[in-house]
């Protein structure tokens, strides 16, 4: 899901808050206190949680804090929880969801790739080369779904991953990296599937070591 369908949910969700608000009523007395009808708050917040969830996930501040500002079925509460919901949808409109994932994202393969180095200094070329082109290949997948782009192809009626040299086609047909960028992931991603299938007299260390460099700098240059 792209930031555009984040949002519009989002909206499809405020818009559920505001009918929520249109239901205000208040109590006669000494303290007249306003309330909202509590079914409808009840969907309302329902909505948001599963929202949060699927999005941020369960420990981030925003689950914790629409939990407790949403208790009761005061105005008040439904006031917070829009309150909170469009500083959710600022955050998203404004990028810093995917920015966020993104480095979490790159520091991950950055990992992956720092593992593929200890398998090189021990002396498993074959090893170390398939978990870098394994990283590069799941970095192209993930810079297809930032720019929009399909990662699955249709056959016989099911949805499969699409082939990483067609994910390398795609990036660098709407100008994601450079042509020479994607001639070499094509020599790594080829040197990926030797090592896969066991062809292993086809390269040296020495072109895994610089497979690996490339790869490294590649997803901190290229990032998502």
């Amino acid at each position: 899901m792209n930031t555009l369908d984040l949002v519009k949910r989002v909206d499809e969700i405020l818009s559920m808050g505001h009918s929520v608000l249109a239901t205000t009523y208040s109590t006669r007395g000494q303290f007249n206190i306003s309330y909202v009808k509590s079914a409808p708050l009840a969907g309302f917040r329902s909505a948001v949680l599963s929202f949060i969830e699927r999005t941020f996930g369960k420990d981030h501040p925003y689950f914790h804090q629409f939990t407790t500002q949403t208790q009761h079925n005061f105005q008040s509460d439904a006031e917070n929880g829009i309150a909170i919901l469009e500083a959710i949808r600022s955050e998203i409109a404004g990028g810093w969801l995917f920015t966020v994932k993104g480095l979490v994202a790159s520091e991950l393969f950055a990992d992956f790739i720092t593992m593929a180095e200890h398998l090189l200094e021990a002396g498993y070329k074959d090893p170390a080369a398939v978990m870098a082109g394994s990283v590069l290949e799941e970095h192209l997948r993930q810079l297809c779904i930032k720019h929009k782009l399909d990662v699955e192809d249709e056959r016989d009626g099911k949805q499969v991953p699409r082939k990483a040299d067609r994910l390398n086609a795609d990036l660098a047909k709407v100008d994601v990296y450079p042509k020479l960028d994607q001639k070499l992931i094509t020599a790594w991603l080829d040197l990926r599937n030797n090592a896969a299938h066991g062809k292993y007299e086809t390269y040296s260390t020495e072109h895994v070591k610089q497979m690996v460099s490339g790869i490294l700098g590649f997803i901190t240059r290229v990032t998502l």
